[in-house]
């Protein structure tokens, strides 16, 4: 039988048109279509999209709602609410918008008040939405500040740097919150194009790594993989990369001690971020009181090795 071939879940097949399969924030390029209304899930939505986004969102709906129910307001006429000042139109229905929000919060000043039947009735639906929908949006805001979730760090770019009697390529992470992250694990897969012209396919490789974990993540890690006789990329040039479109996906599992669930991150280096014959500049270093500290910002900080040049 024929030892299947190796796909993390990126397809193997290659249209001629190659973009990374990682974007930078961890995201995959995939984009979906076909899918139907009944297919969306507006509570995962709210959760994963950016905080202006959905500020956004909330701040759009609120004033859409304000804006349908003070329009019926208006619509029931002068007489629904006593209190409203009917100077002109435009002001009646100004304070019917300002009722509606003051309704819908269940604020009540007092100053306006429904005065028929269908008003009341109106504003004793707008009461429940208005519970309903700060009892939701309530609990879409909690679930996403307790969410779980990683903010590793990764060097803009990859090295390729002597280590021990051969080479290696390496990159560093570090954590850039003050939680404590354990058992962290990391998975480097090397993705490239190959075959004969008009057929070429993706091919996978997962990398060997100096030391695939560590146990805490208190300062930087630099993650290694030795490039000796074993390894695919031996041999291998920045021409023989770029040629193969080489792209490095960067996997990174650890536990988060302080919500005590297993957090993840993904990133990737293509061809074109690699640095050769370069270093990391150290990103931790010591107080004077013998504490020590690390500096953040240097997570990216590297040098090129004494009389070489960058590839």
């Amino acid at each position: 039988m024929r030892k299947p071939t190796f796909d993390p879940g990126l397809t193997q097949k290659f249209t001629g048109v190659l973009r990374r399969s990682i974007n930078k924030d961890g995201s995959f390029n995939v984009r979906r279509r076909g899918g139907s209304w009944r297919h969306l899930h507006p509570y995962l939505m709210l959760l994963n999209m950016n905080w202006t986004e959905f500020f956004l969102v909330v701040i759009g709906a609120y004033f859409t709602i304000n804006l349908l129910f003070g329009a019926c307001y208006f619509a029931l006429g002068p007489s629904a609410l006593q209190g409203v000042d009917g100077g002109s139109e435009v002001r009646r229905f100004w304070n019917t918008f300002f009722f509606s929000a003051h309704t819908l919060t269940t604020v009540g000043y007092g100053n306006v008040a429904p005065a028929s039947l269908g008003a009341n009735i109106l504003s004793t639906i707008e009461a429940l939405v208005g519970l309903l929908g700060i009892a939701l949006g309530t609990g879409i805001l909690f679930g996403r500040f307790s969410r779980p979730s990683a903010r590793i760090a990764f060097s803009e770019r990859m090295l390729v740097t002597p280590y021990e009697d051969q080479t290696s390529t390496q990159f560093r992470i570090l954590n850039l919150r003050p939680n404590v992250l354990m058992e962290i694990r990391a998975h480097i897969i090397l993705m490239t194009v190959e075959g004969p012209p008009g057929a070429l396919t993706r091919k996978y490789q997962e990398l060997k790594l100096e030391r695939d974990g560590i146990y805490f993540l208190a300062l930087a890690w630099t993650v290694v993989h030795p490039i000796d006789q074993d390894s695919p990329l031996f041999g291998k040039t920045s021409e023989d990369l770029e040629r193969l479109q080489a792209e490095f996906v960067i996997m990174i599992k650890a536990y988060d001690d302080t919500f005590a669930q297993s957090v993840h991150a993904r990133y990737s280096y293509r061809y074109d971020e690699i640095t050769w014959q370069a270093r990391f500049n150290p990103a931790f270093e010591f107080d004077t009181e013998g504490n020590m500290v690390l500096n953040v910002d240097r997570v990216s900080s590297h040098a090129m090795i004494a009389g070489t040049q960058p590839s």
